[in-house]
């Protein structure tokens, strides 16, 4: 190997390209960085995972699987702080990148990691015990330790900065991106053909995500029955996503608003289709508490559909002044929202125009590019310390 390059690892545990709810969130993070993390730059990447299907879409990087089934939280843990420092030797490498929170304590080499949100200590009771101390445990210690740490949002980096203290400089913002697949639908008849084989209600609002407190799924189907009934909306409410903890407290939200036969629960949808369900979507609600960045308003713009959000966390970031924001608890406004981006054609079609601009300035090749500059840096000054 040429002397000039740089071997980096990436700790990838997470990636999971299974095709079940599984794969959402993290994963595709990790899978999308992976996709665009730039060649040519003097670097020869290192991935460490436990994906029987990623020796598919990851040719030009060495693969190194784990026997440990790191799936299991129990074995990835101990793979990060056990096996981990032996793999970093082993394979030489230069620089590591754990994409997900943890860094192993033992380490003698420069390393990165990113922190994705902070829910575990602003949500902890959707959390196990185990797994909230060790994923604070493992920010405080990256704060101390890594010589950078990636926030997905500003939101997020003041979080970091605010409640684990350390050097701010070293916090830098590295913004997802949208998958080039979320886009304006072309094919009229593709769409059609997709609505009848799903089953999807020609007049339709849209929310991606699991079912849980936090994303105050709650909040949304109780401003959709404000909404339906102030404004006779024919529309029914499409819920994606897998269901979570507390979402029993959601049925019985229908059932008190008498909404039965207007509320539909898909369970979690593949990847592929999703595209498609925005598409045929009048209308994106996310009314989340929390986000560390928020994907589904961002693929939603992406694929020309109005959108209407909370003005919590780092939602105003991702989509500007392309969406109608509204507190997330503020049940009246939501309703008033949803009506008029329902109601109102030229705002829809300003929401749209926009939506498609805000949505452009997010992208995968930017996060790569961003990513590999700040291996850069970290190397360099490396490279500088060895010199003085």
């Amino acid at each position: 190997m040429n002397v000039n390059v740089k071997r980096i690892g990436l700790n990838a545990h997470l990636l999971n390209l299974s095709g079940n709810y599984r794969s959402a969130g993290i994963n595709w993070y990790i899978y999308h960085l992976l996709r665009n993390l730039p060649t040519g730059d003097n670097f020869a990447y290192t991935v460490f995972h436990n994906e029987p299907r990623a020796s598919a879409h990851f040719n030009s990087m060495t693969l190194a699987p784990s026997r440990l089934p790191t799936a299991k939280p129990v074995a990835r843990i101990f793979w990060e702080q056990f096996i981990q420092p032996f793999a970093i030797r082993n394979a030489r490498l230069d620089l590591l990148h754990a994409l997900a929170f943890a860094g192993p304590r033992v380490i003698g080499i420069p390393w990165v990691v990113t922190v994705y949100d902070l829910s575990f200590i602003h949500f902890p009771e959707s959390f196990n015990v185990a797994n909230r101390l060790y994923l604070t445990w493992a920010v405080r210690d990256a704060m101390r330790r890594a010589d950078r740490v990636i926030a997905i949002s500003e939101s997020t980096r003041r979080d970091l900065i605010k409640i684990f203290g350390g050097d701010p400089r070293k916090v830098q913002v590295v913004y997802c991106g949208a998958d080039a697949a979320f886009a304006p639908g072309r094919n009229k008849n593709e769409l059609a053909e997709f609505r009848a084989r799903r089953n999807v209600p020609e007049k339709m609002i849209l929310h991606v995500g699991t079912i849980e407190p936090r994303k105050n799924i709650v909040g949304l189907v109780r401003a959709f029955a404000r909404a339906k009934r102030a404004a006779h909306l024919p529309h029914r409410l499409v819920l994606i996503g897998a269901r979570g903890w507390k979402h029993a407290e959601v049925d019985a939200v229908i059932e008190q608003e008498s909404l039965r036969d207007d509320v539909i629960f898909t369970g979690y949808v593949p990847q592929d289709e999703l595209p498609n369900w925005y598409r045929a979507a009048d209308l994106f609600v996310y009314p989340s508490r929390y986000e560390g960045f928020g994907l589904p308003p961002l693929e939603a713009m992406a694929s020309g559909t109005p959108v209407v959000t909370s003005n919590a966390a780092s939602l105003p970031e991702v989509v500007g002044d392309a969406a109608i924001q509204v507190a997330p608890d503020d049940q009246v406004a939501l309703a008033d929202a949803i009506i008029r981006a329902l109601t109102d054609r030229a705002m829809r079609e300003q929401m749209r125009a926009r939506g498609i601009a805000q949505a452009a300035r997010f992208s995968w090749e930017c996060a790569g590019r961003a990513t590999a500059d700040i291996y850069h840096a970290v190397l360099g000054r490396e490279a500088r310390n060895a010199t003085t």
